[in-house]
């Protein structure tokens, strides 16, 4: 359990047990070493503060990061979208280029205790491993913001454009407590940005080759609600009607439903790119996707193999929450349906939903959108995306870096509205069976990676911002 009481205390112990000066002559001058070793001991500590959503708690976090930055002489300001929803931004002033955001969301899904090898809110360290609720989604990637960020400020450097530290809420059911919030209530924080790094993209080693993802759009979210309402009864008198069999024939057309197959102009980019890495039998494939789909055998291999790239290839819905009746002898007069759609970025919203309508065939059933996203796409043609590919050249000379598209979606979007490019990247490297631990059981991530992540984050900022060996403006 987080106690508020002993974090200013363990802070200062930190500082002290590390050595970690608030002022560093130069870059070249930083102790990577030490910046490893704290950013390991800050994490562990980050993944004590409970903030599972539902509720959220995400107030929690703000406390979390305002006392260090106060103790690192960094001003912020804070904001609750609601009580105990809480979001946090900082600043380091620099030049007048396009100001960069490093975005990360604090919350966390839940953790059955039961069904972990450890407390999940523990920070446990184990087996060269850190564990914990949040370790792969997503503190571990805002805590090497935050190291790199502070580590910034500490070396008294000149920046040639503003860099912006930011936590928010709630990503985890739609960030409408979060980034959404932000971006309609608190717009001037984002006033001159022009890039951002959030999660969604990170290093992946299967059968011995690494490749990097740069997520640069995603699927869109679309989730639904199927409504069907009926003569209610007892239920030793069936009926043909009832809402449920209404409902259950509904689902049923849905469930059975291919999709039909396209790739669109991003996905088609990804699959090139993996096309580099890939197996002999997946290479010719992954080369020419739009032919490949045309092929029922070979994408029901795809789906087998690697189901995540599959999903890529179509629209696809879930069916994902049920209810009807509350007894077992009452014939309910209304059942309900949810189910998650993600849709291939150039898909209208309005436009699936009507074919959805055609699908079910049945105009009695109601359909309400519960949530839906704008597509947007974040160009690979920028020089913070040339950045990442130099940083990933320097330590991993063998591995692909892939413009990714997400199955899922995260915060970026709400960004790529406003025209600021927006990438999907964490520079730590997992096989790929460890990501089995994000919304999962035992997620975890490997403490070398946590060190030598918030190395590389560091060495993307102090290139990506033209560092130079003078005080920036604003430090104080």
């Amino acid at each position: 359990m987080f106690r508020h009481s002993n974090l200013s205390v363990w802070i200062a112990a930190t500082v002290l047990c590390l050595g970690a000066s608030p002022r560093a002559a130069s870059p070249q001058q930083i102790d990577y070493d030490a910046l490893g070793e704290e950013a390991v001991e800050v994490l562990q500590l980050y993944l004590r503060v409970d903030t599972t959503n539902p509720p959220g708690n995400e107030s929690r976090a703000v406390e979390f990061f305002a006392q260090r930055l106060e103790q690192e002489g960094i001003a912020y300001e804070t904001a609750e979208s609601a009580p105990g929803r809480g979001n946090l931004w900082a600043k380091l002033k620099g030049g007048d280029a396009p100001g960069l955001v490093l975005l990360h969301h604090s919350d966390v899904v839940p953790a059955d205790a039961d069904h972990w090898d450890t407390d999940p809110f523990s920070g446990e360290i184990r087996d060269g491993f850190l564990w914990g609720r949040g370790a792969l989604d997503m503190k571990t990637l805002g805590i090497e913001h935050f190291m790199a960020f502070v580590t910034l400020h500490r070396s008294e450097v000149t920046l040639n454009r503003d860099v912006l530290f930011v936590v928010t809420a709630d990503e985890e059911a739609g960030g409408f407590f979060g980034a959404g919030w932000m971006v309609e209530n608190r717009p001037e924080v984002f006033d001159g940005v022009g890039f951002l790094l959030n999660e969604g993209g990170s290093g992946a080693l299967r059968d011995g080759r690494a490749s990097f993802s740069v997520e640069v759009t995603q699927k869109v979210p679309l989730w639904l609600e199927l409504t069907a309402v009926g003569q209610p009864g007892h239920g030793s008198t069936p009926r043909v009607d009832s809402a449920t069999k209404r409902l259950l024939r509904a689902l049923y057309r849905i469930d059975t439903y291919n999709f039909p197959p396209r790739i669109v102009p991003a996905v088609d980019s990804y699959f090139k790119a993996l096309a580099v890495g890939a197996d002999d039998f997946w290479r010719p494939h992954f080369e020419d996707m739009a032919s490949t789909v045309k092929d029922r055998e070979t994408l029901l291999r795809l789906q087998i193999d690697n189901p995540h790239s599959a999903a890529l290839t179509r629209n696809t819905c879930s069916i994902t929450m049920l209810q009807a009746s509350s007894k077992i002898n009452v014939v309910a007069p209304e059942a309900s349906a949810q189910i998650d759609c993600r849709l291939l970025p150039d898909e209208g919203l309005d436009s699936f939903t009507e074919k959805l309508r055609r699908i079910i065939n049945d105009p009695t059933i109601g359909i309400r959108r519960i949530m839906g996203f704008t597509p947007a796409v974040s160009s690979s043609d920028t020089e913070l995306y040339r950045a990442i590919e130099k940083l990933i050249a320097k330590w991993y000379p063998e591995a692909a870096v892939i413009p990714s598209v997400a199955t899922g979606f995260t915060d970026s979007h709400f960004f790529r509205d406003l025209g600021i490019v927006s990438y999907g990247f964490n520079p730590i490297l997992l096989p790929v069976e460890e990501f089995s631990g994000v919304h999962g059981n035992n997620e975890r991530v490997p403490v070398e990676q946590v060190k030598l992540g918030t190395k590389m984050t560091l060495e993307l900022l102090l290139d990506f911002t033209r560092i130079t060996a003078r005080r920036h403006p604003g430090a104080r």
